[in-house]
């Protein structure tokens, strides 16, 4: 038992300790269930207002009370049970005692962990018993200091409290007031009369009103929070419900009214308007019941629409609390991300690139096509979302990885794109000789995208097409021609050491890419011709009908050159300049020539008439005085001069043919002979040429074959021309004729051309020699006999083509020649031949 308590002279019987136990509890408890006065108020409702429900005072004191009492109730039965006891064992008695005591401890316990200080005064007795810490009251240890009122309060609050205990003690009349220590802390001074004893309970509620003021702010500050969350959950877009235990609803926010389109929250509460349906709630309503919150996604009518929403539902200590997010836009932004992936995997399985995606997991997500084939992988391999190491081993295996020096620090610096930030390109040359553009591209959500480009192909045409323009500027720049290329903008692009040399341009100026309009302005003062460069100018600029140009410069100094545009397929424009100063002076050179020969040709002509004219003349005198001396008329000759009179008949003949032939040659040179066109019998027509040859051909001993059908029949055509062109062929083929040779004659009609061939077995014509039988006075003897003036066949292709027709010889040397005429059977008389 604490010193504290006291034993008082009201114990009697056989056991005084446990009276005066006894005595002191019922004190305690009595005074603490009578602590506060019926009707009395809060120590602090003045200084923080009026609190609802009972403050922390009266839950300690009622908290107190209920303990007290009932320790009292129970420590009265075990007293008793404790007497019955006594009397059969002491030892059961010490037991009981021990109890006891330890009930009283926990008592005293219990009555001092408030700060307070209880005094009670026995009947007739001055001496009172003093219970709890006396410091916090008058701040002195000393225990007897707390009844010298006047030490810790005023003057005037401590004769108060004097004469209040004294009526207590005297007359037991209860008192309750407020105190205020010299010091300034606040005491609750308590007064009752409790199973005859005077109870005076000091209480410091110092601590209490400090609790009391922060329990206020905290209430103060919970109502403010409270009203903030409630305008939140006011002005959220989403549903929000509130459940009581039995599942139904009291709370809906504005977002609720309207997606259930009710009257106000009310209107919603009244009616029980639920937004999901049954099936939805029924899944909730298990999750709550099972004592776990509940999430999901519910489809429901919002405003005559359908919409999904995200359902979270947890339960709460008065039932349940849940919020619907809706998820349409979400969910239709899924599926159209679901749609454009799909649209984006097929887009790139199209793609030639190959193009392989690994997540941040490093397994393969994705590959086309092209991926597959460029690295020839099993697509059961490749769809077993192998990681990129397994990959790359399994490349490297098979000899398809480039080859490096140390494999493993290569891989780690590929896998570098996984924690890398931007894309990074690399050029994979392989053992097989290919060569890859590597694109690693990391992924927003993790992972890398490889992009792989066969640009084996690309990199070949790149090296020829740069040594094709090697090639190209060293063809330009050793060209003979100035060159110079211009571009649609009317700039110059490319020009050669020749151009800038034949215009006496610095290149350094050439260089810059000057326009059109300046190489003009500075090209002009060596030449002048002003509309030429407007002519280039505008063939260089013109953006339609960007026709090729040609024009030639006689600049100043003489010389003379020709320039020429081509447009190019790009839009530019290719401009050369040539030097023909040499080439113009030779030109006019040969001109001069030609006019010169051309003059001279007509003298010869001139002559070759007036002399032809001039001969035929005397000739015929001649023919006719021989033709009158050989006339038995005249006399009679003798043998010799028979012989002689033939010598003269035979060569003027022969010189009569010879001017008749010069003076067809020059008529048709002159255009005025003219063919008397009609009906030709073409085998009479061959006949008759053959008559004339006849004599020649008994003396060479040759034999003449007419081949052509019975029914050849005839064409249009002048029969006295006919007839000499085929003499003068026969007569030439039998000139170049060996002796008992075979010379043949022969006439096909086709479909529009009637066609007379003449072919001998003559050593033919040399192929340097073709060109030239046709010209006047050419005659060669090739190794034969033949002499003559060399104007038959000139005669023959001049008759022929006044016909319409025309000629050609096949000759091969040892093997004869054959002359073919050509005669169309439409045919109009031609007025010239060609010379």
């Amino acid at each position: 038992m604490p010193d504290t308590i006291r034993a008082s002279s009201g114990g009697s019987g056989a056991c005084p300790r446990i009276g005066r136990l006894r005595a002191a509890i019922m004190a305690g408890s009595c005074l603490i269930a009578t602590s506060r006065p019926a009707g009395a108020t809060s120590l602090y409702e003045g200084s923080i207002g009026p609190l609802t429900g009972f403050d922390r005072y009266d839950m300690v004191g009622l908290v107190m009370t209920l303990g007290l009492s009932g320790f009292a109730v129970v420590t009265a039965i075990t007293l008793l049970r404790t007497r019955a006891r006594a009397a059969h064992s002491d030892n059961a008695h010490r037991d009981e005692i021990a109890t006891l005591r330890a009930q009283v401890d926990r008592a005293n316990a219990l009555l001092l962990s408030d700060p307070q200080v209880i005094i009670a005064w026995a009947a007739a007795d001055d001496q009172p018993e003093i219970l709890g810490d006396t410091t916090s009251i008058t701040g002195a240890h000393a225990r007897h200091r707390v009844l010298a009122f006047g030490t810790w309060l005023d003057a005037e609050k401590a004769k108060a409290m004097e004469h209040a205990v004294d009526a207590l003690r005297t007359q037991a009349v209860p008192f309750s007031m407020m105190l205020t220590t010299q010091a300034g802390r606040p005491v609750e001074a308590d007064g009752r009369a409790i199973g005859g004893r005077a109870v005076l309970r000091l209480r410091d509620v110092e601590g209490a009103r400090r609790d009391l003021v922060e329990l206020a702010a905290r209430h103060r500050k919970l109502a403010s929070d409270v009203g903030s969350l409630s305008t939140l959950i006011e002005t959220l877009p989403s549903p929000v419900w509130v459940r009581d235990g039995a599942g139904r609803l009291v709370f809906v926010n504005h977002a609720y009214v309207r997606a259930v389109e009710a009257i106000d929250a009310e209107d919603a509460l009244d009616r029980g308007i639920e937004l999901l349906d049954r099936a939805a709630r029924d899944e909730v309503t298990k999750a709550l019941a099972a004592g776990t919150s509940h999430a999901g996604r519910f489809p429901a009518i919002v405003a005559g629409q359908r919409r999904i929403f995200d359902v979270l539902d947890l339960p709460t200590t008065t039932g349940s609390a849940g919020i619907a997010i809706d998820a349409t836009e979400t969910d239709n932004m899924g599926a159209e991300v679901e749609r454009r992936g799909e649209a984006h995997r097929r887009l790139l399985d199209q793609l030639a690139t190959g193009v392989a995606i690994f997540g941040a997991d490093r397994r393969l997500a994705f590959y086309n096509a092209a991926y597959r084939t460029l690295w020839d992988l099993d697509a059961g391999f490749l769809d077993q979302t192998p990681t990129d190491g397994a990959v790359l081993d399994r490349l490297r295996t098979a000899r398809k990885l480039p080859e490096e020096q140390d494999f493993r620090v290569w891989k780690a610096d590929l896998h570098e794109a996984y924690r890398a930030i931007e894309a990074k390109e690399q050029m994979w040359h392989l053992p097989d000789g290919r060569t890859l553009r590597v694109v690693t591209s990391p992924n927003p959500e993790g992972g890398v995208t490889y992009l792989f480009e066969d640009v084996t192909e690309r990199l070949d045409l790149e090296r020829r097409f740069d040594a094709l323009i090697r090639v190209q500027r060293e063809t330009l720049d050793n060209l003979g021609e100035a060159v110079a290329v211009f571009g649609s903008d009317g700039r110059m692009r490319l020009f050669n050491p020749v151009f800038a040399k034949m215009w006496r341009l610095d290149p350094d100026q050439l260089a810059a890419r000057p326009h059109i309009e300046t190489v003009a302005g500075w090209c002009q003062p060596a030449d002048g011709a002003r509309p030429t460069w407007q002519a280039l100018r505008s063939a260089v600029t013109r953006l339609e009908d960007r026709a090729p140009v040609s024009e030639r410069l006689e600049r100043r100094d003489g010389s003379v050159v020709d320039c020429a545009t081509m447009p190019l397929p790009d839009g530019a424009t290719l401009v050369t300049f040539q030097d023909v100063t040499d080439t113009v002076n030779v030109e006019r050179a040969l001109r001069e020539r030609n006019e010169a020969l051309e003059a001279a040709d007509e003298i010869k002509v001139d002559f070759v008439h007036h002399v032809s004219y001039e001969l035929r003349s005397p000739l015929t005198n001649i023919i006719g005085f021989a033709h009158f001396l050989g006339d038995p008329a005249t006399g009679t000759l003798s043998t010799k001069q028979h012989e002689y009179l033939s010598y003269i008949t035979t060569s003027t003949n022969a010189l009569l043919a010879l001017i008749n032939n010069i003076l067809d040659l020059a008529t048709i040179d002159a255009g005025a002979m003219t063919l008397n066109l009609g009906a030709v019998d073409i085998r009479k027509t061959m006949e008759s040429a053959a008559e004339g040859v006849l004599d020649r051909l008994v003396k060479d001993s040759i034999k003449l074959d007419l081949r052509t059908a019975d029914d050849i029949g005839s064409f249009n055509a002048d029969e006295r021309r006919l007839r000499q062109i085929l003499f003068n062929l026969l007569a030439n083929a039998l000139g170049f004729s060996p002796p008992h040779s075979t010379v043949t004659l022969a006439a096909e009609r086709h479909n529009d051309a009637v066609v007379f061939s003449v072919t001998d077995q003559g050593p033919g014509i040399p192929e340097a020699m073709r060109d030239k039988v046709f010209d006047w006075f050419e005659s060669h003897s090739h190794g034969s006999r033949h002499r003559g003036p060399g104007l038959g066949l000139s005669l023959v292709r001049s008759f022929v083509e006044l016909h319409g027709g025309t000629v050609e010889i096949d000759s091969i040397a040892g093997q004869g020649t054959k002359v073919v005429c050509s005669f169309p059977l439409e045919q109009t008389a031609a007025r010239t031949a060609a010379e």
